[in-house]
């Protein structure tokens, strides 16, 4: 009896001594939840964010991260209550451009242009960072500054047709007619299938005089979408001005009217997703062109403080244990 009851004390202290393997800690989750961002898979990333987290309520990082991937799922009042948070613990550029795309596409155009601001004085080569910035400005009708934005953003890719479209609605907007046209045809030199460019560039020419030039334009459109009605109304306009100018051989000394494809721009321009780095020292830009919004995803918080305990060393302790009991015996038959 009383060697049973000394291996069961030793038992217990083998399992009370003997090392546990900790669990995951918050670092881990947020290098599951960066892994995860960086292959678009943002739902998992959320939960993974939300565990580290409920680790470390002041991981600003993980807060930042958070807010980048639901501004990729469309949860942007979200994204940016997240990125608010983390920039009241500390400031950084993975915070800042997603409290921007936040305000961004929350449609709050006045507290993005602010927000662009702060990120393009740290961020200097994000072109669809300017591109945006731009297109608040414009909503806010400070055109000047939306042309400058936009000059810089074209700077840094010159490869965005809707960018050239937009500075062309923008000059159409202030009379510029001719800088219109030279917006419209840099566009039209980048892709020869969007029918809104082909009418905004008809418009430009009809604006200038040259209607026949704008009849093809207009023509064009109707070719890539025969129910365009902006472009029907248009080609009957110019149609109409150039039996006018044939019968009195001077341009009419009123403008037509015109059905523009929206003096302010009607569509977004798409902007990227920057999936902060675990050293958050440079960011990996993950160019997305449509963020769909997404229902709520459901986070469950596993906060873990211990794995099950491994089953070697208990083994090894036991060992140990008998050992020790086999000794103590033959030392008390001696």
């Amino acid at each position: 009896m009383q060697t049973t009851a000394k291996i069961g004390i030793l038992i217990l202290l083998v399992i009370f001594l003997v090392p546990v393997v900790a669990a995951e800690d918050a670092n881990d989750w947020y290098t599951k939840a960066q892994n995860a961002a960086s292959t678009h898979d943002y739902t998992d990333a959320v939960t993974y964010y939300n565990n580290a987290i409920a680790l470390n309520p002041t991981f600003d990082s993980a807060m930042a991260g958070e807010a980048v991937s639901l501004n990729a799922l469309g949860q942007y009042s979200q994204a940016l209550s997240f990125a608010n948070q983390a920039l009241a613990i500390r400031s950084s550029a993975t915070a800042l451009g997603a409290q921007a795309d936040a305000l961004f596409y929350l449609g709050q155009y006045n507290e993005a242009i602010g927000a662009y601001q702060n990120y393009t004085q740290i961020v200097y080569n994000q072109y669809s960072a300017y591109c945006n910035l731009a297109y608040s400005y414009a909503q806010e009708n400070e055109s000047a500054q939306a042309l400058a934005s936009y000059s810089q953003c074209t700077n840094l890719n010159q490869s965005d047709p809707m960018v050239y479209n937009q500075i062309g609605l923008l000059y159409m907007a202030n009379g510029q007619y001719a800088n219109a046209l030279t917006a419209f045809s840099s566009a039209t030199a980048l892709t020869i299938s969007n029918a809104q460019i082909w009418n905004n560039k008809g418009e430009a020419l009809a604006a200038l005089g040259r209607y026949q030039d704008a009849m093809d334009c207009f023509n064009t459109a109707l070719t890539i979408d025969p129910t365009y009605a902006a472009a029907q109304a248009n080609k009957q306009a110019a149609m109409g001005k150039g039996q006018l100018i044939i019968a009195s051989n001077t341009p009419a000394p009123t403008l037509a009217p015109w059905y523009l494809g929206g003096i302010a721009p009607t569509t977004v321009t798409p902007t990227t997703i920057a999936t902060p780095n675990v050293t958050e020292t440079e960011q990996t830009v993950v160019q997305t062109t449509t963020v769909p919004p997404t229902t709520t995803a459901t986070v469950v918080v596993t906060r873990t403080t211990y794995s099950p305990m491994s089953l070697f060393p208990v083994l090894a302790g036991l060992a140990a244990a008998a050992v020790i009991l086999n000794r103590a015996g033959k030392d008390k038959n001696r």
